[in-house]
């Protein structure tokens, strides 16, 4: 029986570990959020690991507020980069493979073809500097960890853009929707099952290697949400609008469309289309 503990549990990722748990009857899991388990709290983070033998940590835990990382920088950077360190150097010492969670912005978003792992990186807002410094301080500390990439997160959990969309089409008859910012949305549970394939796979995990994961197709985020519109049979009405015209404190990235192809070859996984998991995802809504 392979011991896990998942950090950061109660957010949309965590939370879709926790669901497929059962479906993983080789690995113990142990849940933790911020209430069991500081991760800023240095010696807290020591004691848990020395109390507690893990063989994987998946690390859910991260300052997500791109606007208000801007601002809130401190924190940003304590819980992206700080705990994270923090977190590394514990599995390290205590030979726990670590899996981190990293984004698409750390990617400067002016590529025309999909990013790959070893694409130089540019982030443009603060919170995507410290996801970058996040993954680096993983490759300092670890020796084996993975480090995968993921875009536009979301799930029936949460605070996420499906949810957003759905509040407001139901509030609204007309909603403004950017339409020059490219990417693909992630099914969080999807993400979840990928990461528990791979650890359960018993395939020798070696080095500290980055990966992408997404699900498969492009859109943008006008595309994005008439899809949650239609399939969920709301008659709000989007329109296209530019970046410029819907500014926010951070910058996105134009284009964050992520290669799969690695992690594809190297576990074989088989990545559903964006359409196919968002249909799944509604469904699930409508259940609550």
């Amino acid at each position: 029986m392979k011991r896990v503990l998942v950090t950061g549990s109660k957010g949309q990722l965590g939370t879709e570990i926790k669901n497929q748990a059962k479906d993983y009857p080789g690995f113990s899991f142990i849940y933790t959020d911020v209430d069991e388990l500081d991760l800023t709290d240095k010696d807290a983070v020591n004691r848990f690991f020395s109390e507690h033998p893990f063989d994987f940590c998946i690390n859910c835990a991260a300052y997500t507020a791109v606007d208000k990382a801007e601002d809130d920088r401190q924190l940003s950077r304590l819980i992206n980069v700080t705990a994270v360190d923090y977190l590394a150097t514990a599995c390290a010492t205590a030979g726990t493979f670590l899996v981190h969670i990293s984004t698409d912005y750390v990617f400067d978003g002016k590529n025309h073809k999909p990013y790959t792992e070893t694409d130089a990186t540019a982030p443009q807002s603060f919170y995507g500097l410290t996801k970058l410094e996040g993954e680096e301080v993983v490759k300092k500390q670890m020796t084996d960890a993975l480090i995968i990439r993921t875009s536009w997160l979301y799930s029936a959990y949460g605070n996420n853009f499906v949810k957003t969309m759905l509040r407001l089409g139901n509030e609204r008859e007309m909603l403004g929707v950017v339409a020059d910012q490219v990417g693909t949305p992630t099914h969080a549970g999807d993400l979840a099952k990928a990461i528990l394939d791979i650890l359960s796979a018993g395939k020798p995990l070696q080095g500290v290697e980055i990966y992408h994961y997404s699900n498969e197709g492009v859109i943008s985020w006008y595309d994005f949400a008439k899809a949650v519109m239609s399939e969920s049979g709301l008659s709000c009405k989007i329109n296209p609008i530019e970046s410029k015209d819907f500014p926010t404190k951070a910058k996105r990235p134009f284009y964050s469309v992520l290669s799969k192809t690695k992690i594809k070859e190297t576990f074989g996984l088989e990545i559903p289309y964006w359409l196919d998991s968002l249909k799944k995802v509604l469904k699930q809504l409508n259940r609550q």
